[in-house]
């Protein structure tokens, strides 16, 4: 455990805070996927996760950016569990634990143009762990959204194949916790 982790989570809240302002302010067209979703949640195929409530709350595990094809920049939010756990550095990651990320088309900044903001919205991508439920597939559970609507099957079939081909000792997790 870190020495300054009130500190670092304090940081990290504040850059999560920030990146999330700059994906809003970067395109007014910005879909939020919260706003979106049903009264009733839309459960993505395969394993019947849905966005969770208040995640735009939670806080920033890390940023990330994706080269072509996809070009996106990219944050992972956890909540309290998954943060927790990733603080400790415990793996198996503990049962409750729920990571988001959120995908941006890359844009230049209309401010500054050495600057990359993120732009249009893409996806919304969930990991929910739940070893019972989700035991054929390590524990977790699969969600991708496109303007709050579950992708197809096509697309969930491959999350675990792909979690479990590069990431299966980390417990099929890809993001670490940004110092």
């Amino acid at each position: 455990m870190r020495a300054a982790a009130g500190t670092s989570r304090r940081g990290r809240a504040i850059a999560a805070r920030m990146l999330i302002a700059a994906a809003w302010a970067a395109s007014a067209s910005v879909a939020c996927a919260e706003q979106t979703v049903p009264s009733k949640p839309a459960a993505s195929p395969i394993y019947g996760v849905t966005i969770p409530p208040g995640y735009r709350k939670w806080e920033m595990v890390a940023p990330a950016e994706e080269a072509a094809p996809l070009d996106e920049l990219r944050v992972v939010l956890g909540n309290p569990v998954a943060i927790r756990a990733l603080e400790r550095a415990t793996l198996p990651f503990p049962d409750g634990t729920i990571l988001v990320k959120l995908a941006y088309k890359r844009k230049q900044s209309d401010e500054f143009a050495p600057a990359t903001v993120p732009g249009q919205a893409t996806t919304v991508q969930v990991m929910v762990k739940d070893s019972r439920r989700y035991a054929s597939t390590g524990g977790w559970g699969f969600g991708r959204f496109i303007d709050g609507v579950p992708a197809d099957i096509g697309q969930h079939q491959t999350c675990f194949a792909c979690h479990q081909a590069r990431v299966k000792q980390h417990d099929y997790v890809f993001t670490r916790l940004a110092p």
